[in-house]
């Protein structure tokens, strides 16, 4: 497409739960039994502990494939939100997002996410611009990349203080 600017990103998963050169036992097969530890590696960054949820028998002091979706979707709408204060002369002075997502699973196992919903506290500087501050949460959402590519609902309910 004319106009379109692709990225690539590069991720490593490597599952660590197995010692070095064992073989897996079938017995352990069994989600009770299997260790789900795992790294995620990004070239140059550091490594990310993971497991899976504690919903699947996973470690409860490693990161699951399900909070890091949430947090992912969380981190781009404060990005872009960040971005777009900037660019309207807006002083961001805090933010923090509590986001929740809602994971529903059938009885075989299989599941979905049904929705997400972030609830941004915004702080800035300037009680004139806090009207202005709540509003461009809707543009963020807009151009956040990761919540345009879910199939379920994104939604925002931001607070917006002034220091």
């Amino acid at each position: 497409m004319k106009g379109l600017t692709q990225h690539q990103y590069e991720v490593g998963v490597v599952w660590t739960g197995q010692p070095d050169g064992a073989a897996a036992d079938p017995a352990a097969l069994d989600p009770a039994g299997l260790d789900h530890s795992h790294e995620i590696r990004v070239v140059g960054k550091p490594t990310i502990a993971a497991s899976a949820s504690p919903a699947q028998c996973g470690d409860t002091a490693r990161h699951s494939p399900e909070e890091l979706l949430v947090a992912a979707i969380s981190e781009c709408h404060m990005l872009w939100y960040l971005r777009l204060a900037a660019e309207n002369g807006i002083v961001v002075t805090g933010y923090r997002d509590t986001a929740v997502g809602t994971l529903s699973e059938h009885p075989d196992g299989s599941g979905r996410f049904t929705g997400v919903v972030l609830n941004p506290e915004v702080t800035v500087a300037d009680p004139a611009t806090q009207h202005t501050a709540q509003v461009l949460h809707e543009r963020a959402h807009a151009m956040c990349f990761i919540a345009s590519s879910v199939n379920f609902a994104v939604r925002h309910e931001p607070v917006t203080r002034v220091a």
